[in-house]
């Protein structure tokens, strides 16, 4: 899977208005790496085509998937539910209000201009959706699949609304919040990937050392306490990491849905549910999917497309077919 990953992002470089051969994009890498200051004589119309746009976009694609389709399993894992994900639970939604939120406050005079203001925003604002969530699905402390799943549906739709509300306030600042909502990896630039690389890295670290845990969840909440594991501490831990990567991912690229079901969803069927290999996996699988996504919007089809759309219009009836499946299963 790394193999393929690095394929991927070595071809995916070669592509768009401008063609570039495989050995340039991999001469321009060694020679960024060997972090000599010489002048190498590549062309510096490619350089900057590679090195300052492409590169950040394609880096940003393999961290943004990666990281959702990790947040996706760890989601699944610990509420031992395949349909949850941070789109599907309403995080992502969650956090694109926050983040549109301290873009309007913006505009008026009420928050200053900020590198950290729109993820801190954004994090808040899916911190508060995963409680409402939570909250509206609990049933006796108890988490139901199908609840959960409603819960994330109804709140989701509530924060579209408010979205709506602060698209009508921000009139000559709706561009930027419609991007929030559709999903895009355009503009781009290396402090984006300097923010998400910490983050991921941190986050993907704390996710593994908690897997063993979430083999033993996978018995049941009782089981896995009487061998030890303190369930209550597990989800939060495991709940507020995944909402700050979920978050850090909107506030950089917005709303892109269904990585986090896809991805796992079907490496679970292929290696089995050991999260030790699936969170690895995932995270890897996830960076190819949206990495092979963000290529095509980008230079397959004749118009650029937000990404959001057609992971869209590809997880959306994968979402009614585990859901269907799952009600057969139940039935």
């Amino acid at each position: 899977m790394s193999l393929l990953l690095l394929v991927a992002v070595v071809v995916s470089a070669t592509m768009g208005f401008m063609q570039i051969p495989a050995t340039t994009v991999l001469q321009l890498i060694g020679h960024a790496l060997s972090f000599s200051g010489k002048d190498a004589g590549f062309d510096p119309v490619v350089t900057a085509v590679v090195m300052d746009v492409r590169l950040p976009r394609i880096l940003a694609a393999v961290l943004v998937g990666g990281m959702l389709a990790l947040c996706g399993t760890v989601f699944q894992a610990i509420l031992l539910n395949p349909l949850a994900d941070p789109y599907t639970l309403g995080i992502s939604s969650g956090a694109a209000f926050g983040a549109s939120l301290v873009i309007v406050l913006q505009v008026v005079g009420l928050a200053l201009p900020s590198a950290f203001s729109v993820p801190i925003f954004a994090f808040a604002g899916s911190i508060g959706t995963l409680f409402t969530v939570l909250a509206l699905a609990s049933e006796d402390r108890r988490l139901s699949s199908t609840s959960l799943i409603l819960s994330g549906v109804i709140v989701a739709a509530i924060l579209s609304a408010a979205i709506g509300f602060l698209k009508f306030i921000a009139d000559e600042q709706v561009g930027i919040i419609i991007f929030w909502l559709m999903g895009s990896l355009s503009g781009i630039s290396l402090q984006n990937i300097f923010l998400l690389l910490p983050v991921a890295l941190i986050g993907m670290a704390v996710c593994l050392f908690y897997s063993r845990d979430l083999n033993i969840m996978a018995t049941g909440e009782r089981a896995a306490a009487t061998l030890g594991v303190n369930t209550v501490r597990l989800r939060w831990i495991l709940l507020v990491t995944c909402s700050l990567m979920t978050a850090l991912c909107v506030s950089v690229s917005g709303i892109i849905g269904f990585v986090g079901l896809i991805v796992p969803h079907l490496l679970r069927h292929l290696i089995g549910p050991d999260n030790r290999q699936l969170i690895i996996l995932s995270t890897l699988g996830g960076g190819l999917l949206l990495l092979l996504a963000d290529t095509v919007t980008r230079a397959v089809l004749p118009a650029e497309v937000p990404i959001g759309v057609l992971t869209a219009l590809i997880g959306g009836p994968f979402f009614a077919y585990i859901f269907k499946k799952r009600q057969q299963e139940n039935g």
